[in-house]
């Protein structure tokens, strides 16, 4: 099937499931509380608060409440892009495995969606929530799907068993969504040394590890593996792919950035790998930052925007902000601070003048990068916002 076809395939799927798709914040709210009660919400929220602050047995509790019936259709509605963009991705690069294995499955949404498309395959789907492997074997039986079984592995816990062509594992091998990653060498670079003592800090705090291990175990030595998490960020795109590579894991194919919405909320996650065990490495890993649209700052372009109080002339929030940092003319530091946040990264923070314009740059060593320049009129705008920066540092 061609990318059309299954992009309208997996629409058909999440209809049956009961989900819908939402272009508008309000109105996804509104069917919300029409559907769950207030205790309901009072619940999730509850759970997923502890989800983000508790260990993986918080984790599994709150995905046992999300395997509610009521629940699911209503939840998942806000991930409907998600499942149509990995859903695609993914089944394009099944055609030709027979054992495949969906890793942190949850209730079988994209599972269930495979072995539909595949009845020729073996489909096992693996989560450690019982209450979601239950709601997605019933949903495998009611759609008649003989080449697809469901299990309740917790891998921190227990082995996986069986071995397979492809495996599957999307927003299931980085748990620690908040975790910033490996910091960069200072604020001027977006290198990172390779420190065997960090890379391995990283990957037992966010569990990257025994599930990657884990899941080394049950691919064929000629299978592949196929991953994506919420990885965009340089400084926790570079330790999972150190992962990746020290498991002899190598690209198949270029990484492609996965975008989509939840509801009005546009979300960048991380790259979609393809991999494969073994062999020759045929294409490199890239430690660069994205590739973004920032340009440098034109003084006679730029200077359009000048008696516009709510434009500066010139603001860049991307990586590229440093190159045009770096290439301000006849650069002047008025003040400058450099410090240790309290999360641990270093922040750097500098008010200067270029020529006859105003500038603050702020830079970290977990890759954030901002460039504003007003005109001299202006500039208290960038004292003050200068002094709030120095406010959150210790």
């Amino acid at each position: 099937m061609d990318a059309d076809s299954l992009q309208q395939a997996i629409r058909e799927h999440l209809a049956w499931w009961g989900f819908r798709h939402f272009s508008s914040d309000r109105d996804y709210f509104a069917w919300q509380r029409r559907q769950l009660s207030s205790e309901e919400l009072r619940q999730l929220a509850f759970h997923a608060e502890q989800k983000r602050e508790g260990d993986h047995r918080d984790e599994i509790a709150f995905y046992d409440l999300t395997a509610h019936p009521r629940i699911y259709p209503v939840l998942y509605s806000q991930r409907y892009e998600y499942y149509e963009e990995i859903g695609w991705r993914t089944a394009a690069h099944l055609s030709q495995a027979k054992d495949i294995l969906d890793f942190g499955c949850g209730i079988g949404v994209l599972t269930t969606f495979y072995a539909r498309l595949f009845p020729e395959k073996n489909f096992v789907g693996v989560d450690r929530s019982s209450a979601s492997v239950v709601v997605a074997q019933e949903k495998a039986d009611k759609l008649g799907l003989h080449n697809l079984r469901f299990e309740c592995v917790d891998v921190e816990t227990q082995p996986l068993s069986g071995t397979y062509d492809v495996v599957v594992a999307t927003h299931a091998l980085v748990q620690a969504e908040h975790d910033l990653g490996l910091p960069s060498q200072s604020w001027r670079t977006f290198e990172r040394e390779y420190s065997p003592a960090q890379q391995l800090s990283f990957e037992r705090r966010t569990g990257l590890a025994i599930r990657l291990d884990g899941l080394c175990r049950v691919v064929n030595p000629s299978g592949r593996m196929i991953v994506s998490e919420k990885t965009r960020q340089l400084a926790r795109r570079v330790p999972f792919q150190r992962a990746l590579v020290n498991r002899e894991l190598r690209l198949a194919e270029r990484p492609t950035l996965i975008r989509y919405r939840t509801v009005e909320e546009a979300v960048e996650d991380g790259p979609f790998y393809v991999l494969y065990r073994g062999g020759e490495a045929t294409l490199n890993w890239d430690e660069e930052p994205e590739q973004d649209q920032g340009q440098r700052f034109d003084p006679d372009a730029d200077a359009r925007s000048a008696g516009d109080v709510n434009v500066p002339l010139y603001e860049n929030h991307w990586p590229s902000a440093q190159t045009a940092w770096e290439h301000l003319k006849d650069r002047e530091v008025i003040r400058e601070t450099t410090r240790q946040a309290p999360d641990g990264r270093q922040v750097h923070a500098e008010r200067g003048i270029s020529r006859s314009q105003h500038y603050l740059y702020c830079a970290n060593t977990f890759d954030q990068r901002q460039l504003v320049i007003v005109e001299e009129s202006r500039s208290a705008m960038l004292d003050e916002y200068y002094r709030e920066i120095l406010r959150g540092l210790p």
